[in-house]
């Protein structure tokens, strides 16, 4: 739903929360959800929606008359997409995912098509006037990556630009802005603003720009305006905090390269600290136990004692070292109830999204905001809540933090 006066901001959720695996489960879920939160926040104004869609989903509704099918259902309930998640490929729920999220990655041909339907999907939905956005991920994942291949960095920058192009195709013979997001993540190929810097100037701006040029017959400088226009970021606040960025800091280093951000996901980490006592740490381990789970990867980036950083693959690989003399914090990626500052023995990185929250609304670099918890259903026992109000109680809080 847009909010401020002046409609500026969009704000959603995302609806990779509800489990589902195929189109008629995710369809399902929206006519569940969506109306019933639409006359909570916005009975008398459109409501937006941030829809996620799987490889398999992103087919099925192409099928048929699905799409339009889905369209009327969102005219006639006074609904609206406006962006798209297309990060998780696979199902995303009920079953085991970890490091398979980021398949497949953008060496893969599937991914690029997956991209297309995508966009051809929120073209189709997209209001006349609004901007659309498609979140991604962050090329690949880095330990599958031997991050010296030139060769690999090549592939992932021609695959990007081949979205650019259909990206500036469609701006330009249907008159729909849409962007592709990537979404920096812990252990991804770009998982923090230096890699993500480092990805833009030596490969999409140089090497990329010449070959949108060559494919649109452009000038070098006009491709690489179309680049940042539609090659943008999606901001994570989980994923800023756990990589231990300053939101601030993080934007003056995107604005000094033209990277733009299309997207802020609004999300939440853990964050602990530890002292030296022994029983403390026994303590806290005891209490992290529960955040262990077979579904999503739990990423680690620990903060050492003299101000260098280890990392741990998820959450199991990190608890066996917690004695571990050097550790001054671990900040945990896992998505928590955004309403939720702390627990008994730790804290949220609730204060990042504060801090962007303030940033966003002073600077007004993002158009689109999606909250994005999307662990309830492997939350603790003590946590769980029924979704409705969970996803209701997170629209407040947003809400009540979202002002100048």
């Amino acid at each position: 739903m847009h909010i401020e006066n002046d409609n500026f901001f969009s704000l959603t959720y995302c609806t990779n929360i509800h489990p589902g695996n195929g189109w008629d489960e995710v369809y399902t879920n929206l006519q569940e959800y969506a109306p019933a939160l639409k006359s909570r926040f916005a009975p008398h104004k459109a409501f937006g929606i941030g829809l996620r869609l799987s490889g398999r989903e992103s087919s099925e509704l192409l099928r048929g008359d699905h799409l339009l099918q889905l369209r009327d259902f969102l005219q006639s309930q006074g609904l609206y997409v406006f962006t798209l998640n297309g990060f998780p490929y696979g199902p995303f729920h009920q079953q085991p995912v970890k490091a398979e999220v980021h398949a497949p990655d953008w060496r893969d041909e599937e991914r690029v098509a997956y991209t297309q339907r995508l966009i051809e999907i929120l073209a189709f939905l997209l209001p006349d006037g609004v901007e659309g956005g498609i979140s991604t991920s962050p090329l690949s994942y880095k330990a599958w990556i031997d991050t010296q291949d030139v060769s690999l960095w090549r592939h992932f920058t021609h695959n990007v630009v081949r979205i650019a192009e259909t990206l500036v195709r469609v701006k330009r013979e249907r008159g729909k802005f849409i962007h592709l997001d990537i979404e920096p993540e812990p252990d991804g190929l770009l998982e923090n603003s230096e890699e993500v810097v480092e990805f833009y100037t030596h490969w999409l701006l140089e090497e990329g720009a010449s070959l949108l040029s060559d494919a649109l017959h452009v000038s070098r400088e006009e491709a690489r305006n179309s680049l940042l226009e539609h090659i943008q970021i999606c901001f994570d606040t989980c994923h800023v905090a756990v990589a231990y960025e300053e939101p601030e800091a993080v934007l003056e280093r995107f604005n000094q390269f033209g990277i733009k951000i299309g997207k802020v996901q609004i999300s939440s980490a853990l964050k602990v600290a530890f002292s030296a006592e022994k029983a403390e740490r026994v303590a806290i381990g005891r209490a992290l136990q529960p955040f262990v789970e077979s579904t999503y990867l739990h990423q680690v980036i620990q903060q050492n004692r003299d101000a260098t950083f280890s990392h741990y693959p998820d959450l199991s690989e990190a608890l066996p070292h917690i004695q571990d003399p050097e550790i001054a914090q671990w900040r945990i990626h896992f998505h928590v109830p955004i309403f939720i500052d702390s627990f008994p023995a730790f804290q949220s990185t609730q204060d990042t999204i504060v801090e962007t929250l303030k940033l966003l609304m002073r600077r007004r670099f993002s158009r689109h905001l999606e909250i994005e918890t999307y662990t309830w259903s492997v939350l603790p026992e003590e946590l769980k809540e029924g979704l409705l109000d969970s996803i209701a109680r997170e629209y407040e809080w947003v809400l009540g933090n979202a002002h100048e």
